[in-house]
């Protein structure tokens, strides 16, 4: 791991930061952990993990998100509507000297990191902060600089983080008084009115979905791991569908939990830390989470705890379900030290379909992978985006990453349909949701039974099995598959009322075919007649 490096106190005038108080340059973590005890930030539990609490933000906030529209081509490239909305550069600028005025008289947290592991496809970022935590965050998911890097630094983006400014919407135009601000000409962040940390780390993913598919790099809200023989495997999906979990594994090593890109030599994580929810933890099912949560620097997000003993409750729901654990990639025994791997040989598509009629498995031919992957559906789990109640919420977010995707969606797909044909790679689709009966009725598949389906598609033995097709939505189901019970892997034969499943099944039928339409002047009819019949 670099060394940290000291920098003189120059360089943040070039961004109108000026009379501040205190500039703490790259401060590694346990003098970020002593600045956070003093300045009562956060507590440390009895590991030495960081206990943070997040306030009424728990969660992102998209409706808060904005891009700014210039008067340049970085428009035409946009792909404006729900996901993106714009936001005037006269008002950023607005808002970006209230946020300088601000920090006048203020200690400010600095730190110069790297995104993306790839010797070609990497930028510097800085991060500017007025908390220690959310320093110490930004150290924890980046990349540190390599040693060689030559000084002075010089960003090739800045992100700037005060949670406890708060924006006044009918002066600012924004829609609450939490902001999340990018500006892709002036290569500038803005985050404020919001202590949740997800917001630093969405908001550098979303850079990235920019910078990297315009360079012919396939960005990717997906986890990936690589086994002894190099098999490389990816894991897509929406925070909640088990990302995290099931490619962190002890048999395989981890490149990333979260955001990669896919070059032509092959997976590269764009992060080098990791942001797994913690709700429920357990010990012996997630030994590499579990483990990771409970060492020195983790920043745990709004985990409860005794404030006695500091002992975690990750059973504890009380402040949400959304809670978080923040480390380096280094605190996973098996992680991957360069963050590159070769070619992926499988993807999986994860739904946590609260409708219950998904299998836990299916084969995808490439047309059946671009269709599942542009429509991204899920069930947004409790907490994760602001405004979500306990019950799972179904959604399409296009290519498992709709928030994050700056372009349009076809940039992404047409991507991955090269990629998918060059590499030869076989798709999954893999619903880590409800079996037996919807939300509320039926169970949760149980993770043993996910975790012995993903390791049979890895060591091939759903390769010669005999398959059948769904009549519904046109999947092929394994018949059998090691170290699961064959009722299981048929949906429809897992619901006791047979007319309640066909019902919930035409439901989500239709909801498909609904989310689908805005593709249909974009992708071929053979994707389109990829989806159910």
């Amino acid at each position: 791991m670099a060394q940290s490096r000291v920098y003189d106190q120059v360089g943040l005038e070039e961004y109108g930061l000026t009379s501040l108080k205190n500039i703490y340059w790259n401060l590694p973590p346990p003098l970020l952990v002593e600045h956070i005890i003093l300045r009562n930030e956060g507590k440390v539990s009895k590991e030495g993990a960081v206990l943070v609490n997040t306030g009424k933000h728990t969660g992102r906030s998209p409706h808060d998100k904005f891009l700014v529209a210039n008067d340049s081509t970085i428009n035409e490239k946009i792909w404006w509507g729900k996901a993106n909305s714009p936001f005037s550069s006269e008002n950023f600028d607005r808002l970006y000297n209230k946020i300088c005025m601000y920090l006048r008289e203020k200690d400010v947290y600095v730190q110069d990191l790297q995104v993306g592991a790839h010797h070609c496809y990497h930028f510097p970022f800085r991060i500017i902060t007025e908390k220690a935590w959310h320093s110490l965050f930004a150290r924890n998911l980046l990349r540190e600089l390599p040693s060689e890097e030559p000084l002075p630094f010089q960003p090739e983006y800045t992100l700037i983080c005060c949670p406890d400014f708060v924006a006044i919407p009918e002066e600012d135009t924004t829609r609450s008084a939490a902001f999340i601000l990018i500006n892709f000409e002036r290569k500038l962040v803005l985050i404020g009115g919001t202590s949740y940390a997800g917001e630093i780390k969405k908001s550098i993913f979303t850079v990235a979905n920019y910078l990297l598919p315009l360079q012919g790099v396939l960005s990717m809200h997906c986890a990936a791991n690589v086994g002894n023989h190099g098999d490389a495997a990816l894991f897509f999906g929406l925070s909640g569908t088990g990302k995290t979990t099931l490619s962190s594994t002890p048999d395989r090593q981890l490149i990333g939990d979260d955001e990669h890109g896919w070059t032509e030599e092959g997976i590269f994580n764009i992060e080098g830390g990791c942001y797994a929810k913690t709700i429920r933890l357990r010990r012996e099912l997630e030994p590499s989470i579990w483990n990771a949560a409970h060492r020195f620097g983790t920043v745990l997000e709004n985990v409860v705890f005794d404030t006695n003993t500091r002992e975690i409750f990750f059973d504890n729901e009380t402040l949400t379900e959304n809670t978080r654990a923040a480390y380096p990639l280094a605190y996973v025994e098996n992680a991957s030290n360069c963050g590159c791997c070769d070619q992926p040989e499988n993807i999986f598509l994860l739904s946590a379909d609260a409708f219950g009629v998904l299998p836990p498995v299916a084969r995808l031919t490439t047309d059946q992978a671009l269709y599942y992957f542009l429509s991204g559906y899920t069930s947004k789990l409790a907490g994760t985006e602001k405004e979500l109640g306990k019950k799972p919420q179904t959604t399409f977010s296009t290519c498992f990453a709709a928030p994050f995707l700056p372009l349009h969606p076809q940039v992404y797909a047409e991507l991955l349909a090269e990629k998918i044909s060059r590499s030869k790679v076989t798709a999954w689709l893999i619903n880590t949701g409800w079996t037996g009966g919807p939300y509320g009725v039926g169970e949760r598949f149980k993770l043993p039974y996910t975790r012995a389906i993903i390791r049979a598609a890895l060591e091939g033995l759903l390769a010669h099995v005999p398959y059948k097709q769904d009549p519904f939505f046109g999947l092929w189901i394994p018949e059998s598959c090691p170290g699961v019970p064959p009722e299981i892997l048929d949906p429809q034969a897992a619901w006791e009322d047979q007319g309640d499943y066909i019902e919930h099944t035409k439901r989500l039928i239709y909801d498909f075919k609904q989310n689908f339409i805005q593709f249909s002047n974009l992708v071929s009819s053979k994707i389109i007649n990829a989806g159910p019949p």
